[in-house]
């Protein structure tokens, strides 16, 4: 069974590999490694050493640090304190493909749509 961390770890780099819009084959070549180990990575099944993590992370620009971000919070309820939002948010692939289209928005008429999207959900 793999460890929770290792599984924490393969979900973040399988959000952030969805969110630059870089499928498994090209992480894989930018790391110098075959497509099927980022597969076992994503799911935990293999666990990513420090060197593998940080060239992970140079492929996909973030620093090693984004990786093990909120797993100290414990990630058990699938919603979080307010019961509004999943407590895994970026586990979401729409979700993911939401903000990456939202960013392809230019950026006035992105604030009409987020201001839209505020009134509709009642938002403060």
């Amino acid at each position: 069974m793999p460890h929770p961390v290792d599984v924490h770890v393969g979900k973040r780099v399988r959000h952030r590999r969805w969110l630059v819009g870089m499928t498994q084959q090209q992480l894989a070549e930018n790391v110098g490694i075959k497509f099927q180990q980022i597969q076992k990575y994503e799911t935990g099944a293999n666990r990513v050493s420090a060197s593998r993590l940080w060239d992970i992370a140079d492929a996909l620009g973030v620093e090693v640090s984004f990786f093990f971000e909120g797993i100290e919070g414990g990630q058990n309820s699938s919603k979080d304190a307010s019961g509004k939002l999943p407590a895994d948010l970026l586990g979401d692939k729409e979700a993911l493909d939401l903000v990456r289209s939202y960013f392809a928005i230019p950026e006035n008429q992105r604030r009409r749509l987020f201001d839209l999207a505020r009134v509709l959900s009642d938002a403060p």
